[in-house]
């Protein structure tokens, strides 16, 4: 076991094992380091720890001193110190014609380097530039072509979340992302809505990928033909989230039906086609599969909890309602009725004799309004018939 601090020398950045020589850090403590660039300042991101000697790639550097106050105020006049290189950088960059863009410049914390970052879509040939570069800031200087990626790290920004950059807060190293990522989560393929602000795919694309990766494992496939409780059927839509599957049953096509994943029995995987000589099982032993809940009820489909919810939401009348309604349409008098027969003693409708008051249908030659005209051809005086009675 070997005794460890880890630092990080800039927000994001990776972390790197320091030997402490004994001396305590907390988290925050600012150090003096020794590295291949020279000496550097870091931050303790993890305070004294044991860790195997398996896990160290390479030999341990110690620490050289706890920093001090005057090591932060050299910090601070090296920030200013870049603001200028950064200036008189892109003054030279466009004397020279350099297809270039300049990202970032970084002081060593002795102030014996300076290092610019910079991005291009091809090579560039800078040897001028290096020449030029060093004369005005009489230091040592080094050049930097760098990927959109890293640019949108050491700037940082907001993405479409509304989050600061995953590259710029705690990703040590890029994770390779691809479109494949993409369509397994089932996400839309449009650029603008997978990519980050630096143009590629976005880094949180690969962080639910391994979940997403099990779930395709354990759901079918789409137009597989699979057995449910209610009969057999093909796959028309796949929830891997919810683990649910839509299956069109071959006694009902027009209306899917929603079934667990383990309540499905796959017979053929992405076929969709009833594999030749299969012979369905009764429908008795297939309604065993239906999954149950832990208190042994049936779990409720998507339709019946939908209806649950309306019906909780807009309650309908009761019974004692029903009957109080249908009572007052009893006791409300038919004014149709009432016009046509008026009512006698007793409130009863007065009727003359049986079969006086009804009317024949029109197709046996009845009609409820007779031709006024017809009627006083055919009438003589005294409202008789005029014609010959037999």
């Amino acid at each position: 076991m070997v005794e460890i601090i880890s630092v990080r020398f800039k927000n994001g950045g990776k972390e790197y094992y320091f030997n402490p020589n004994g001396t305590q850090f907390q988290v925050g403590d600012g150090v003096i380091v020794e590295t291949t660039k020279g000496t550097e300042y870091a931050q303790c991101v993890r305070a004294n720890s044991m860790i195997d000697e398996i896990e160290l790639t390479a030999p341990l550097r110690p620490v050289v001193r706890r920093a001090a106050p005057e090591d932060l105020r050299t910090l601070e006049k090296n920030r200013e110190r870049e603001k200028h290189a950064m200036t008189v950088c892109q003054q030279k960059i466009a004397e020279h014609g350099l297809d270039m863009k300049l990202v970032r410049a970084e002081y060593g914390f002795d102030g014996g380097k300076v290092l610019f970052f910079f991005t291009s879509e091809g090579r560039v040939d800078f040897r001028a530039l290096v020449k030029d570069l060093a004369a005005t800031l009489h230091t040592r200087i080094e050049l930097r072509q760098i990927g959109v990626r890293d640019e949108a790290k050491l700037l940082g920004g907001l993405g479409i979340c509304g989050k600061p950059f995953c590259c710029s807060q705690f990703l040590e190293e890029f994770q390779p992302v691809s479109i494949k990522m993409a369509k397994t989560q089932n996400l839309s393929l449009n650029p603008t809505k997978i990519s980050g602000t630096c143009g590629r795919l976005m880094c949180c694309l690969k962080y639910e990928q391994e979940a997403y990766e099990d779930l395709v494992k354990r759901a079918p496939k789409q137009e597989s033909f699979v057995e449910t409780p209610d009969g057999a059927g093909t796959v028309s839509g796949v929830n891997l989230l919810r683990q649910t599957s839509q299956v069109r049953l071959e006694s009902d096509p027009e209306s899917p039906r929603t079934y667990h994943n383990c309540e499905l029995c796959v017979i053929r995987s992405g076929k969709g086609k009833r594999p030749e000589g299969y012979v369905e099982p009764p429908l008795e032993e297939l309604a065993k599969r239906r999954r149950q809940e832990e208190g042994g009820t049936a779990l409720v489909s998507e339709e019946d909890s939908l209806a649950a919810a309306i019906e909780a939401a807009f309650p309908s009348r009761g019974p004692r309602e029903e009957q109080h309604r249908e009572e007052r349409e009893d006791r409300r008098p038919n004014r149709r009725n009432r016009r046509r027969h008026p009512k006698g003693e007793g409130g009863e409708p007065k009727h003359e004799a049986e079969g006086a008051g009804e009317r024949k249908p029109r197709e046996e030659g009845g009609d409820r309004r007779p031709n006024r005209r017809r009627r006083h051809r055919t009438k003589g005086g005294g409202g008789k018939p005029s014609g010959p009675q037999e």
